[in-house]
Protein backbone atom coordinates (compact mmCIF):
# COMPACT_ATOMS: atom_id res chain seq x y z
CA UNK A 1 0.00 0.00 0.00
CA UNK A 2 1.39 3.39 -0.98
CA UNK A 3 1.62 6.36 1.38
CA UNK A 4 -0.92 8.26 -0.74
CA UNK A 5 -3.49 5.45 -0.60
CA UNK A 6 -2.96 5.13 3.14
CA UNK A 7 -3.65 8.86 3.55
CA UNK A 8 -6.80 8.49 1.43
CA UNK A 9 -8.07 5.78 3.76
CA UNK A 10 -7.29 7.94 6.80
CA UNK A 11 -9.23 10.89 5.43
CA UNK A 12 -12.34 8.74 5.33
CA UNK A 13 -12.30 8.11 9.07
CA UNK A 14 -14.25 10.04 11.68
CA UNK A 15 -11.11 10.38 13.78
CA UNK A 16 -9.33 12.25 10.99
CA UNK A 17 -12.18 14.72 10.55
CA UNK A 18 -12.48 15.27 14.30
CA UNK A 19 -8.73 15.85 14.63
CA UNK A 20 -8.74 18.39 11.79
CA UNK A 21 -11.66 20.25 13.33
CA UNK A 22 -9.98 20.42 16.76
CA UNK A 23 -6.64 21.47 15.29
CA UNK A 24 -8.24 24.21 13.18
CA UNK A 25 -10.12 25.61 16.16
CA UNK A 26 -6.99 25.67 18.30
CA UNK A 27 -4.68 27.14 15.65
CA UNK A 28 -7.13 29.85 14.58
CA UNK A 29 -7.50 30.86 18.23
CA UNK A 30 -3.70 31.04 18.59
CA UNK A 31 -3.37 33.15 15.44
CA UNK A 32 -6.14 35.51 16.61
CA UNK A 33 -4.31 36.11 19.91
CA UNK A 34 -0.84 36.46 18.39
CA UNK A 35 0.89 39.76 17.73
CA UNK A 36 1.92 39.59 14.07
CA UNK A 37 4.07 42.35 12.62
CA UNK A 38 2.09 42.59 9.38
CA UNK A 39 -0.97 41.33 7.53
CA UNK A 40 1.30 39.39 5.17
CA UNK A 41 2.67 37.41 8.13
CA UNK A 42 -0.86 36.39 9.10
CA UNK A 43 -1.63 35.48 5.49
CA UNK A 44 1.49 33.32 5.25
CA UNK A 45 0.55 31.48 8.46
CA UNK A 46 -3.00 30.89 7.25
CA UNK A 47 -1.80 29.75 3.85
CA UNK A 48 0.33 26.96 5.32
CA UNK A 49 -2.15 26.01 8.03
CA UNK A 50 -4.20 23.58 5.94
CA UNK A 51 -1.11 21.60 4.91
CA UNK A 52 0.29 21.20 8.43
CA UNK A 53 -3.06 20.40 10.03
CA UNK A 54 -3.88 17.77 7.42
CA UNK A 55 -0.42 16.25 7.68
CA UNK A 56 -0.55 16.14 11.47
CA UNK A 57 -4.03 14.60 11.55
CA UNK A 58 -2.97 11.96 9.01
CA UNK A 59 0.13 11.14 11.05
CA UNK A 60 -1.74 10.87 14.37
CA UNK A 61 -4.36 8.54 12.89
CA UNK A 62 -1.67 6.48 11.19
CA UNK A 63 0.52 5.85 14.25
CA UNK A 64 -2.53 4.76 16.23
CA UNK A 65 -3.92 2.51 13.49
CA UNK A 66 -0.50 0.88 13.07
CA UNK A 67 0.00 0.63 16.86
CA UNK A 68 3.27 2.56 16.64
CA UNK A 69 2.53 4.60 19.78
CA UNK A 70 1.76 3.57 23.39
CA UNK A 71 -0.16 6.84 23.88
CA UNK A 72 -3.92 7.27 23.79
CA UNK A 73 -5.35 9.55 21.12
CA UNK A 74 -7.85 12.18 22.27
CA UNK A 75 -9.52 13.12 18.99
CA UNK A 76 -11.81 15.75 20.52
CA UNK A 77 -8.85 17.76 21.80
CA UNK A 78 -6.36 16.66 19.11
CA UNK A 79 -3.83 15.58 21.72
CA UNK A 80 -2.14 12.57 23.27
CA UNK A 81 -2.93 11.31 26.73
CA UNK A 82 -0.94 9.14 29.13
CA UNK A 83 -0.82 8.50 32.85
CA UNK A 84 0.94 11.37 34.60
CA UNK A 85 3.50 10.63 37.30
CA UNK A 86 3.43 12.51 40.58
CA UNK A 87 6.78 14.15 39.78
CA UNK A 88 8.68 15.06 36.63
CA UNK A 89 10.11 11.73 35.36
CA UNK A 90 13.81 12.55 35.64
CA UNK A 91 14.99 9.37 37.38
CA UNK A 92 18.60 8.67 36.44
CA UNK A 93 19.21 12.23 35.18
CA UNK A 94 19.36 14.25 38.42
CA UNK A 95 22.95 14.31 39.65
CA UNK A 96 25.96 15.60 37.71
CA UNK A 97 27.22 12.06 37.15
CA UNK A 98 23.79 10.86 35.97
CA UNK A 99 23.52 13.81 33.60
CA UNK A 100 26.95 13.08 32.14
CA UNK A 101 25.97 9.43 31.64
CA UNK A 102 22.79 10.54 29.91
CA UNK A 103 24.70 12.93 27.65
CA UNK A 104 26.86 10.04 26.40
CA UNK A 105 23.79 9.06 24.38
CA UNK A 106 24.29 12.22 22.32
CA UNK A 107 28.04 11.75 21.85
CA UNK A 108 27.66 8.60 19.78
CA UNK A 109 27.99 8.57 15.99
CA UNK A 110 24.32 7.84 15.27
CA UNK A 111 23.10 11.32 16.28
CA UNK A 112 22.00 13.46 13.36
CA UNK A 113 20.06 16.58 12.36
CA UNK A 114 16.30 16.04 12.51
CA UNK A 115 16.35 13.64 15.46
CA UNK A 116 13.46 14.18 17.90
CA UNK A 117 14.65 14.84 21.46
CA UNK A 118 13.17 15.96 24.81
CA UNK A 119 14.01 19.31 26.41
CA UNK A 120 13.17 20.21 30.01
CA UNK A 121 11.62 23.67 30.51
CA UNK A 122 11.62 24.04 34.31
CA UNK A 123 8.19 22.49 35.00
CA UNK A 124 7.45 20.46 31.88
CA UNK A 125 9.14 18.66 29.01
CA UNK A 126 8.72 19.51 25.35
CA UNK A 127 9.35 17.62 22.12
CA UNK A 128 12.10 19.32 20.11
CA UNK A 129 14.43 18.33 17.29
CA UNK A 130 18.13 18.71 16.53
CA UNK A 131 18.81 21.22 13.75
CA UNK A 132 22.57 21.75 14.08
CA UNK A 133 25.52 19.72 15.35
CA UNK A 134 28.93 21.23 16.18
CA UNK A 135 31.37 18.36 16.63
CA UNK A 136 34.37 20.63 17.20
CA UNK A 137 32.82 22.27 20.25
CA UNK A 138 30.89 19.14 21.30
CA UNK A 139 27.53 20.80 21.29
CA UNK A 140 24.24 20.60 19.45
CA UNK A 141 21.40 22.99 18.71
CA UNK A 142 17.69 22.25 18.91
CA UNK A 143 14.97 24.28 17.24
CA UNK A 144 13.41 25.58 20.46
CA UNK A 145 16.01 24.87 23.13
CA UNK A 146 19.01 26.48 21.44
CA UNK A 147 22.62 25.37 21.98
CA UNK A 148 23.39 22.59 24.45
CA UNK A 149 26.94 21.74 25.50
CA UNK A 150 27.72 18.03 25.71
CA UNK A 151 30.58 18.67 28.13
CA UNK A 152 30.92 20.37 31.51
CA UNK A 153 31.49 24.10 31.00
CA UNK A 154 33.75 26.29 33.27
CA UNK A 155 30.78 27.00 35.54
CA UNK A 156 30.09 23.29 36.01
CA UNK A 157 26.96 23.42 33.86
CA UNK A 158 26.02 20.37 31.82
CA UNK A 159 23.70 20.23 28.80
CA UNK A 160 21.90 23.49 29.63
CA UNK A 161 21.23 26.40 27.32
CA UNK A 162 23.42 29.37 28.26
CA UNK A 163 21.54 31.81 30.46
CA UNK A 164 18.41 29.70 30.81
CA UNK A 165 16.98 26.68 32.63
CA UNK A 166 16.41 24.63 29.48
CA UNK A 167 18.05 21.21 29.77
CA UNK A 168 18.57 18.52 27.18
CA UNK A 169 17.40 15.11 28.37
CA UNK A 170 18.10 11.59 27.24
CA UNK A 171 14.86 10.16 25.82
CA UNK A 172 13.11 7.24 27.47
CA UNK A 173 9.49 6.07 27.39
CA UNK A 174 8.37 7.99 30.48
CA UNK A 175 10.03 11.24 29.44
CA UNK A 176 8.78 11.09 25.87
CA UNK A 177 5.24 10.14 26.92
CA UNK A 178 5.19 13.05 29.37
CA UNK A 179 6.36 15.47 26.67
CA UNK A 180 3.85 14.22 24.09
CA UNK A 181 0.96 14.45 26.57
CA UNK A 182 1.95 17.93 27.80
CA UNK A 183 2.32 16.94 31.44
CA UNK A 184 3.45 19.73 33.74
CA UNK A 185 4.14 20.23 37.43
CA UNK A 186 4.56 23.07 39.91
CA UNK A 187 6.84 22.32 42.85
CA UNK A 188 6.45 18.64 42.02
CA UNK A 189 2.66 18.92 42.18
CA UNK A 190 0.73 17.80 39.09
CA UNK A 191 -0.95 20.53 37.06
CA UNK A 192 -3.35 20.45 34.13
CA UNK A 193 -1.58 19.33 30.93
CA UNK A 194 -0.38 21.85 28.36
CA UNK A 195 -1.43 20.81 24.87
CA UNK A 196 1.71 20.59 22.71
CA UNK A 197 2.04 22.83 19.68
CA UNK A 198 1.10 21.68 16.19
CA UNK A 199 4.80 21.28 15.44
CA UNK A 200 5.32 19.12 18.53
CA UNK A 201 2.32 16.95 17.66
CA UNK A 202 3.76 16.31 14.22
CA UNK A 203 7.19 15.52 15.65
CA UNK A 204 5.62 13.13 18.16
CA UNK A 205 4.31 11.00 15.30
CA UNK A 206 7.87 10.24 14.14
CA UNK A 207 8.96 8.80 17.49
CA UNK A 208 10.05 5.18 17.29
CA UNK A 209 9.24 3.95 20.78
CA UNK A 210 11.42 0.87 20.31
CA UNK A 211 14.48 2.85 19.23
CA UNK A 212 14.56 6.60 19.76
CA UNK A 213 17.51 6.99 17.36
CA UNK A 214 15.56 5.56 14.41
CA UNK A 215 12.46 7.75 13.92
CA UNK A 216 9.47 6.69 11.86
CA UNK A 217 8.83 8.24 8.46
CA UNK A 218 5.89 10.66 8.49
Amino acid sequence: MSQSSLWQINTETGDFAELCNALYQREISIIAKSDYISASAVQARLQSLSYYITRTAHAMVHVISQEHSPLLLDTQNASWSAKQSTKIPLAGQHTEREQMNAIQWYLQEDIYVGLVVPVLLVDHIIIDCIDRIDLNKQRLHTNVGGWFSLTVDPDGVINRTTGSDKRLLKPNRKIMASACAGHCWQRNSKQLPIIPSLRELLLSCSINWKNFKKPLAI
